[in-house]
């Protein structure tokens, strides 16, 4: 997959360029010497391995190594490329650059999001209740940039199949039930692309919003997001997070801004991933992003889940979908993307071993013509806390 390069010879990095790369490279060397990375490990019993159960806790976030094969990232890839070619052609219309229908032309889930080249969206808006409350810095523009760039698109399982099969990935899910039970249901689904010399900022937020002032609240209250790397990730376009911070409740994170003076939280680290990576970070963790000003791309494979105490019988608040509750009869229906992505999985590897969902391990759910149309406008079911 490949995206045009811009000229950045006319943008004005000027001293935070500089700034930012002294800040790169301090902070990919304590990145490195964190003990939250390795292969994915189970016990002889199949549980997720103590150790990094543990890591994940203590710092809320952790990289698996090597967890997609070369086969599944080459379909990761190509689904991809599709669906970046199917989307609009411009932001707002309704027909790709070949003059097809765009994608997500006809759903009424809001699935893609747009960025101006650099800017940061976000920071320091009422936007998702106002979890992003400091704005980042923004870089010029290189020449010739578009007005704006696809950055985000939701609701991701519906368009493509590679993403449903890595939903269904047995190590992954086996992960899933170690830190949040086997009774574990869906948040959501994405794909994030980060194009060279064009990707917006994140502005730093920590997720979570519905259970704060929770007497339960723990460090696993409000659920992770897999994220797994395409062409890998660095300091210059990948994810930062800020290690502990999960565990410190509902932070105010423009003091902190502004006590640094900068956008440059200075004990975060920059998530380093090899292409095939899978991260897991924790939803309650304050994490970011920089405008990708490098030349390097990151490709990122959102998959999101929690725990089915946290959701049943609660009330989203709005920022994924309208507010509604959660009963059980809701998250059983969503989780049963869960079932198909496990059902299409074992067509396209089937000397794997199938990870067995307990809560729907009796519901026949088979991935087909009439599942497909099934999954059409699925994320206006997700569980957003």
């Amino acid at each position: 997959m490949a995206f045009q390069i811009y000229n950045s010879s006319a943008a004005n990095y000027g001293e935070h360029d500089a700034a930012m790369q002294a800040y790169q490279q301090a902070g990919t060397e304590r990145a490195l010497a964190m003990d939250n990375r390795g292969p994915v490990r189970f016990t002889s019993s199949g549980e997720l391995h103590p150790d990094i159960l543990e890591s994940y806790t203590r710092h809320g976030f952790y990289i698996l190594t090597g967890v997609m094969s070369e086969a599944e990232l080459a379909d990761l890839e190509a689904d991809v490329q599709d669906m970046w070619e199917r989307g609009p052609v411009t932001k707002g219309a309704e027909v790709d650059a070949q003059g097809r229908p765009a994608l997500g032309h006809d759903c009424h889930s809001r699935n893609l999001s747009w960025v101006r080249p650099l800017s940061d969206p976000l920071g320091g808006t009422a936007h998702s209740n106002g979890r992003h409350p400091a704005k980042m810095i923004e870089p010029d523009a290189p020449d010739g940039a578009p007005k704006h760039v696809l950055q985000l698109v939701l609701g991701s399982l519906q368009f493509s199949q590679a993403c449903l099969r890595a939903y269904g990935h047995p190590d992954l899910l086996r992960v899933a039930a170690g830190i949040n039970g086997d009774d574990f249901v869906p948040f959501n689904e994405a794909v994030w692309v980060k194009h060279p010399r064009l990707g917006g900022s994140v502005a730093w937020h920590q997720d979570a919003f519905t259970h704060w002032q929770s007497p339960d609240l723990d460090a696993h209250t409000h659920g992770f997001n897999f994220m797994a790397q395409l062409y890998g990730s660095n300091a210059a376009n990948g994810l930062w997070v800020l290690p502990g911070s999960h565990v410190q409740g509902k932070v105010d994170i423009k003091a902190m801004v502004d006590e640094v003076g900068s956008d440059r939280l200075p004990d975060a680290v920059p998530v380093i991933c090899a292409p095939g990576d899978v991260a897991i970070c924790n939803r309650q963790a304050i994490h970011g992003s920089f405008a990708n000003t490098s030349d390097d791309m990151r490709v990122t494979i959102n998959m999101g889940f929690h725990r089915r105490a946290s959701v049943l019988d609660v009330f989203g608040g709005g920022v994924h979908n309208d507010p509604e509750q959660y009963t059980a009869e809701r998250i059983d229906h969503r989780a049963r993307l869960i079932s198909y992505g496990i059902d299409a999985r074992s067509q396209r590897f089937p000397d794997e071993t199938p990870y067995v969902y307990q809560p729907l391990a009796d519901v026949g759910y088979h991935w087909n013509a009439e599942a497909q149309e099934d999954l059409k406008d699925y994320n206006l079911e997700d569980l957003g806390i």
